[in-house]
């Protein structure tokens, strides 16, 4: 019994380096969209619009965000950001259509980063910079009512049509730089920004056929403000 007693604690002693390497902070996070994409063709030779003078715009959305942290070394630490789903409107921009809403669609955008921290003089101070990789699920996706609408007034669609929008899935590079501010032995602050390369394609589909196809380069900035914990 005293050998079983002895082997947990040394297997305890063991692990607690490890577990002291992890930091887990939680806080609100925000996607703004520094969108762009190509043009509405389709829809601008059916409603008579000038080529060219339509674009697809996504709004801006903050949920609650939970990123974990491994460190490695003084200056190295892996980092996984998750969050809460994201919800975005999706509208038209430009011509006579202006803020005409497509629809709405949610997505997870879970990104690891490396991340490579300046050691300073003063330790309650942790900068940092991070370089990673972003995959983001698109899901939930609804064609808005008043896109229904316009189309059958355009005489696209009727009633009975079963109208659709679909998002492509994305991978695609991400940056990072931010700060950790440590208050105590275990609390701090975190805050960080990010730029995230996120593209994708829309659809909007009736009865299953893809009536208009756009490419859209979301390209985010995303940033977060949080309260950190360190084991």
């Amino acid at each position: 019994m005293k050998r079983f007693k002895y082997a947990v604690l040394v297997s305890a002693l063991l692990a607690a380096p490890a577990f002291a390497n992890w930091s887990v902070n939680v806080g609100a996070i925000g996607v703004s969209p520094d969108d762009s994409s190509s043009h509405l063709n389709v829809v601008e030779a059916v409603a008579g619009l000038p080529a060219n003078s339509t674009a697809v715009g996504v709004n801006s959305n903050t949920q609650l965000g939970l990123t974990i942290d491994y460190k490695l070394s003084p200056n190295w630490t892996f980092e996984l950001v998750a969050a809460t789903p994201f919800s975005h409107d999706i509208a038209v921009e430009g011509s006579a259509i202006d803020g005409l809403p497509i629809g709405k669609t949610k997505h997870l955008p879970p990104t690891l980063l490396a991340q490579y921290h300046f050691v300073l003089q003063d330790s309650r101070f942790d900068p940092f910079v991070g370089l990673g990789l972003n995959y983001t699920k698109f899901f939930n996706e609804k064609v808005s009512p008043e896109l229904t609408s316009t189309l059958q007034a355009l005489n696209v669609t009727t009633a009975s049509d079963d109208v659709e929008l679909t998002l492509k899935d994305s991978v695609g590079l991400a940056i990072q730089a931010g700060l950790n501010i440590q208050l105590d032995s275990h609390w701090g602050m975190h805050l960080m920004l990010s730029r995230m390369d996120i593209d994708t394609t829309g659809k909007v589909k009736v009865n299953g056929s893809t009536i208009q196809s756009v490419d859209v380069a979301i390209d985010p900035y995303v940033w977060m403000l949080g309260v950190r914990y360190s084991l």
